[in-house]
């Protein structure tokens, strides 16, 4: 029968500063609160915003998909607008594939023989109170709370007539955190770790990959450009968990640049980690 031991985590945390405005669409109910048009999410019990571990967990998808050059092949949505994304049809291609092993598939795929766990979890993303250029949002006499209106125009191209409309968004210079990247490692079918401590390496590649893209809508705009500050890598192996060894921890660094260049320690590390718990 196919089984699955867990063999440590990977917890990625720091800060997303904001270097442009930041939009991520919330509900239409937003138009109670100044009758924007296109209203950004917001905690529904604090008002404050936010960045939803979806959308950030998504936009590392997809751009390591395009990175991979992988085939949209799968329709989510059939309706209008029609949205599709690439999922692994079978065991050979999953088997080459770091995004769906790293980020799951559909568990509606009846041809799988074998577990298919997915190995990254990224959580909500709160504004950080604590930092002082957030601390300067929240003072500042911004258009709504915590958010700045920004006019847009459609311009018609052959009358010049224009179609104004209103996009809120949080002000660059706004920080959130702490982010969390969780990264399983698993032991499947008594093969080891080793192929999920090898594709470690492709989640900070899809933050890089972020970094020089947007997050959000309006990206083409202006809008969504975002830095990861403060990083810290932690390592806890079955072994921390059962309190018998301590948890290895990277020193925050405020360049994905550096983490990468780290990531080989950290990675002997885990090996030697997994290697002592097998012996």
């Amino acid at each position: 029968m196919p089984n699955l031991r867990l063999q440590g985590k990977v917890i990625i945390t720091g800060n997303i500063e904001l270097l442009t405005g930041l939009h991520i669409g919330g509900a239409a109910a937003g138009l109670d609160i100044g009758g924007i048009d296109n209203p950004i999410i917001r905690h529904p019990a604090t008002r404050e915003p936010y960045i939803p571990g979806s959308s950030l967990r998504g936009k590392m998808r997809s751009l390591l998909d395009r990175h991979f050059g992988n085939e949209a092949n799968k329709q989510i949505q059939r309706r209008e607008p029609v949205v599709r994304v690439h999922e692994c049809e079978d065991e050979r291609e999953y088997g080459h594939c770091p995004v769906c092993q790293i980020f799951g598939v559909s568990p509606s795929n009846q041809g799988w023989s074998s577990l298919k766990p997915t190995r990254l979890l990224v959580r909500d993303v709160n504004l950080d109170k604590t930092n002082q250029s957030t601390q300067k949002l929240i003072q500042a006499k911004t258009d709504l709370p915590y958010t700045e209106v920004k006019w847009e125009a459609t311009i018609d191209r052959i009358t010049s007539a224009a179609v104004p409309r209103q996009n809120e968004r949080v002000p660059a210079g706004a920080v959130f955190g702490p982010f969390e990247l969780v990264y399983s490692l698993y032991d499947l079918n008594g093969q080891g770790c080793q192929s999920d401590i090898d594709q470690l390496q492709y989640v900070f590649k899809a933050m890089e990959l972020l970094e020089d893209d947007s997050l959000g809508g309006y990206g083409s705009r202006g809008a969504g450009k975002v830095a990861f500050r403060n990083i810290t890598v932690l390592f806890k192996s079955v072994a921390y968990y059962d309190g018998k060894e301590d948890a290895i921890t990277r020193a925050n660094k405020d360049s994905l640049k550096i983490v990468a260049l780290e990531l080989t320690d950290l990675k002997k590390d885990i090996e030697r980690s997994y290697k002592s718990q097998t012996n």
